[in-house]
């Protein structure tokens, strides 16, 4: 059971984007297709997989593709909001243009 903060959602972003990365990975074609869609190599993804950039980008990756977004979430028992809330502090803030 994943950590919790006083109001139910998931505590810790970067365990939310492990276990989303593990889930991805479970499933050949979508590791590929994350591979390809975010430009990581395989190496480069294990090796980085702990940094808040490489986890933020596999929560976007996540974001773009609603399907994915909802059975990752169900997979590892939190709601699909955690995953955005996890992305977003990943992320960092965002920049105006």
């Amino acid at each position: 059971m994943l950590p919790r903060d006083s109001i139910g959602n998931a505590s810790d972003p970067h365990l939310v984007a492990l276990l989303a990365l593990g889930w991805l990975c479970q499933d050949e074609d979508r590791a590929e297709r994350l591979l390809a869609i975010t430009g990581l190599e395989p190496g480069t993804l294990r090796e980085t997989a702990g940094l808040p950039d490489t986890q933020a980008a596999v929560l976007g990756f996540l974001a773009n593709h609603e399907p994915d977004l909802i059975a990752c979430a169900q997979a590892i028992a939190v709601a699909p909001e955690e995953l955005m809330a996890a992305h977003r502090a990943l992320s960092g803030p965002e920049w105006d243009a």
